[in-house]
């Protein structure tokens, strides 16, 4: 009887399991919108409370705040980005107008200014009690300071009709009344162009707030003991200006008023200083000429530092209104920017506009092509140089020039030298020379003077944080290098090491780049570094042998190990400190997070780790409290919390509980030979419940390699231009991602020579439909597919996104979205020709899908859009033509005004449901829809779509069979 009840209470239990899977759905493109994002992660210095936003894809999200010690957790609808005040006693977050009211406002064509605006959430953590502000249009906290907040209004709403107007305009503290002045005999006229609105500063902890009018941009100095703002000018009464207000004494201070124009206000680390640009010149003015001031608290005067006329500004050289201002960290030295003079034209106004010529001259001396210039123009416009402004010894000096324009200071904008960095003799070359050579220049601040130290280095020539070394990776010898800033040898630190430091899976015919770099330690005195698996410490000054902090643990392990910088704003790590280390594992792909320490060579510490993905670790300022984000495929990437060690780790978010309502699937990594015998790696996604005695259509989605993206969570989502993965798993394909290698000449042959074999090893094992499988990809991926095609009638269908289709046109192409000539993708990088298109011809020919176009049986779906940037349009149209006079299947998607991947959510949701139904017809069997089988001509379009399913009309009896 007992075993009659325990087999009873199995099957019980096997039914109830069955029953379950059975009742999980597939993922549909309807549920897209409702799939959420946790981002905004932020924990409090004190690590006491940890936000984040719980946002779906579309519609109205969450901010949540959980507090530890009590665990109590509060949600506010609508909330977006936060976060707290340096004191941990309140945050603040803005707050989303309702997505549907929005909405429905624009169905009603209301104007921008008519629509729900942001509002302002102040929260008291001790009590969770909110103050709500609306229409707030930003806020700013003190970097360092507490107790405040400055928040901007939006411009108040229209008065309704018949309303009363206020007699005038409200006064901002410390400014002179009206009431004073003899009225005007006139009504006065106001600036059009008049954008200023109401800033609001308040306390938080009393509430009492603090009102000025006109503000059109404002900041805090770091420790929030003072707040400066610029007013607008509303009309001859009511001139722009700069005011400041000290939040210890709540006065107003006017600095400087009267001018058109100030820009650019920035304090010193102290907050008793604080720097301008500002210009009595219109907004009509065709040169506005700007001048830099300085004020002091102290004396409380704005003084000018620099114009056209002063000593050490470049001759026919002006401030700019662009640069950036920027105090060194003792607040003795003011960087700031400057520029040519532009040359004054006259206005023709002999001529109509329609009489004047516009064209663009290309020229073979032009330092770049004239697509690049004009790619370029507005930033060249805005273009400045940088400058220095000794404060104690009241001389400018000029750092940047036409022939040295990037110019760089130590962490603390106090040190002797500067760098200067130039490839401006090269710039002719960028387009096919790839990495750009460069020359770098030691400047010396106290001499003036500017030393060549370097010439045609490949590398990318920095200074550390206090400025004693010059350091970077030099491509030439895949090395690193350091000198000394007051004169010294070049020194290649990793030489003598005898382990590459260059990435060795480098398979594009140029030089290769290095692992990366770590960090600097306290006082310059050691660089951290990556080879594959480790991290070295490096003596810049070469007198020390390198050490492998990391005790040779990655190599042994077959493992990654990098260096984790927790403070955004850290300059260095300090000697003896401890610090995290992320690790990767080659082989199973998992992630893990270990402690090492800077003076000691030890194994690092393992504190966490499994076949998760790991990232966005985060620690309190004040507290060991850490955040950290942990997902795979079968779990998304929520927030988890712990203490400093890892012992106590707790799940905090719960995005995507919806998940067990829906069929998902698994992922293993696969193993197999290249053609050319190379052991290669790829992911194969099965559906859930796989059984492999069963058959399965199969997609195969490439790129180049994605393997160590094993344990990545795919959220379903509407595609840009790639396919969901999890969205055909959960609908009964397999899907498989093959890792590429490429032999320079021959990139379409090496996609062929890895992709096939891992297909036929699967196929071999028996439960892959192999009269069922289709191609997907984009950009590159889209190339190599419709290379494929030409050679191999092994897949049912394919869908190839922006692919080029003839290597010979593309190769004299534009990439529109940077100006670029395409001619160095060919010779160095991705397209990896290796060489001239008059050098090696029968190798862009033979890699070039349209020569061979007459081969293809394989039905094709193209998407190219009209606006691409990176891959000319016209690529996807010379495929397209040619397929279509040779009378082959083929069809191809133009999203008009869409870049290479789709930015518009329409537009990919679209996508989405097109590829789905040309997958689900040709490999499912599934009925073709209009827009494949009939077209929608261009009379129809935006009216009808063409989505509907048309059924196969059953054969009439006695007809002739086509």
């Amino acid at each position: 009887m007992r075993k009659f009840l325990l087999l009873a209470a199995l099957c019980g239990a096997a039914f109830n399991q069955a029953q379950a899977q059975t009742a999980k759905k597939p993922l549909t493109h309807d549920v897209y919108d409702s799939w959420k994002g946790v981002t905004g992660d932020n924990i409090s210095d004190n690590g006491q409370y940890v936000l984040f936003n719980v946002n779906p894809q579309e519609g109205d999200g969450e901010l949540i705040i959980r507090n530890y010690i009590t665990n109590a957790t509060k949600q506010y609808d609508r909330g977006g980005r936060g976060e707290f005040t340096n004191d941990s006693r309140y945050a603040v977050f803005e707050i989303k107008p309702e997505y549907q009211k929005v909405r429905e406002l624009k169905l009603k064509k209301k104007k921008a200014d008519d629509l729900p605006k942001d509002s302002l959430a102040i929260v008291k953590l001790e009590d969770m009690s909110v103050v709500k502000v609306p229409r707030v249009k930003s806020y700013k906290l003190p970097k360092e300071g507490s107790g405040w907040i400055a928040y901007q209004l939006e411009k108040p709403l229209p008065e309704k009709k018949g309303a009363a107007k206020p007699a005038t305009e409200p006064k901002a503290e410390g400014e002179k009344k009206e009431e004073e002045k003899k009225p005007a005999a006139k009504p006065l006229k106001q600036n059009k162009k008049y954008a200023g609105t109401e800033l609001i500063l308040r306390n938080l902890q009393s509430g009492q707030e603090h009102r000025f009018t006109r503000v059109i941009d404002y900041t805090f100095s770091e420790k929030g003991n003072m707040l400066y703002f610029v007013k607008d000018e509303l009309d001859s009464l009511h001139k722009a200006g700069v005011y400041a207000f000290s939040t210890s004494d709540l006065k107003t201070m006017p600095i400087d008023t009267g001018k058109v124009t100030y820009k650019g206000i920035t304090p010193d680390k102290a907050g008793e200083q604080m720097a301008y640009v500002a210009t009595m010149d219109t907004l009509n003015a065709e040169i506005r000429y700007f001048s830099l001031y300085h004020w002091n608290k102290k004396d409380n005067k704005a003084a000018l530092l620099a114009d056209t006329v002063t000593k050490g500004m470049p001759k026919a050289w002006m401030v700019s209104e662009f640069g950036r201002l920027n105090f060194s960290e003792d607040g003795k030295r003011l960087f700031f920017g400057t520029f040519p003079r532009p040359t004054r034209y006259e206005k023709d106004t002999t001529k109509l506009e329609e009489e004047k010529v516009s064209l663009d001259i290309w020229t073979y001396q032009d330092p770049l092509i004239q697509p690049m210039q004009l790619k370029n123009k507005d930033r060249d416009l805005k273009r400045s140089f940088l400058a220095m402004y000794d404060l104690k010894g009241k001389r400018m000096q000029q750092l940047a020039t036409l022939e040295v324009p990037d110019v760089y200071m130590d962490a603390y904008g106090q040190g002797d030298v500067a760098l200067g960095v130039s490839d401006e003799k090269y710039k002719i070359t960028i387009g096919y020379d790839t990495p750009t050579r460069k020359d770098a220049y030691l400047i010396d601040l106290k001499k003036g003077t500017r030393k060549q130290i370097l010439t045609e280095t490949r590398g990318y020539p920095r200074l550390s944080p206090q400025g004693n070394y010059v350091y970077w990776y030099e491509p030439t010898d895949s090395s690193w290098h350091a000198m000394s800033s007051k004169g010294g040898a070049n020194l290649n630190l990793t030489k003598r090491i005898g382990l590459p430091f260059y990435d060795e899976t480098n398979d594009v015919p140029s030089l290769p780049g290095s692992y990366g770099f770590g960090a600097w330690v306290e006082k310059d005195s050691y660089m951290l570094v990556y080879d594959k698996h480790d991290i070295w410490k490096l003596d810049p000054s070469g007198k020390k042998a390198p050490v492998n902090l990391t005790d040779k643990y990655g190599r042994q392990n077959n493992m990654r190990l990098r260096y984790e910088q927790l403070d955004r704003e850290e300059k260095f790590i300090p000697e003896n400190a401890a610090f995290y280390v992320s690790g990767f594992n080659y082989a199973t792909k998992a992630d893990s997070y270990f402690r090492e320490h800077i003076s000691k060579q030890v194994a690092p510490e393992k504190l966490i780790g499994s076949d998760h993905a790991y990232s966005g670790l985060s620690k309190a300022k004040n507290a060991d409290r850490i955040t950290f984000r942990k997902g795979s495929f079968r779990e998304y990437n929520d927030i988890y919390s712990a203490d400093a060690s890892f012992a106590k780790v707790e799940k905090l978010s719960e995005a995507n509980p919806q998940m067990k309502d829906y069929l998902w699937g698994d992922v293993e990594l696969v193993n197999w030979k290249s053609t050319d015998g190379v052991p290669l790696e790829g992911l194969l996604f099965k559906p859930e419940n796989f059984d492999p005695k069963k058959k399965y259509p199969m997609l195969v989605y490439f790129y180049e390699r994605s393997s160590d993206g094993l344990h990545s969570y795919r959220t379903p989502a509407p595609s840009a231009s790639t396919i969901n993965i999890s969205y055909y798993v959960s609908n009964g394909y397999l899907v498989f991602v093959p890792d590429i290698v490429y032999i320079d000449g021959y990139p379409g042959e090496s996609a062929m020579d890895c992709i096939i074999p891992g297909v036929q090893s699967l196929v071999a094992q028996g439960f892959v439909d192999d009269k069922n499988m289709a191609l997907q990809g984009q950009s590159w991926g889209g190339y190599q597919i419709a290379y494929m095609i030409t050679r191999t009638n092994l897949f049912k269908a394919a869908m190839a996104g922006a692919p080029v289709s003839n290597m010979t046109s593309a190769y004299g192409g534009i990439r529109w979205g940077t100006g670029m000539s395409r001619q160095f993708q060919y010779e160095r990088t991705q397209s990896r020709i290796g060489g001239t298109l008059w050098e090696k011809p029968m190798q862009f020919i033979e890699n070039s899908p349209l020569f061979f176009a007459d081969r293809v049986k394989t039905p094709l779906l193209i998407m190219h859009n009209d606006q691409d940037g990176a891959v000319p349009w016209y690529q996807g149209i010379e495929y397209f033509m040619a397929l279509r006079r040779l009378d082959k299947p083929v069809w191809m998607l133009v999203y008009n005004g869409e870049d290479h991947n789709l930015v518009q959510r329409k537009n990919r949701k679209d996508l989405s449901v097109r590829m789905s139904q040309f997958f689900d017809h040709h490999l499912k069997g599934a009925p073709m829809p209009v827009w494949m089988k009939q077209g929608v001509p261009s009379v129809v379009k935006g009216k009808d779509y063409g989505f509907e399913l048309v059924e196969p009309q059953p054969e009439v009896a006695g007809e002739a069979k086509q």
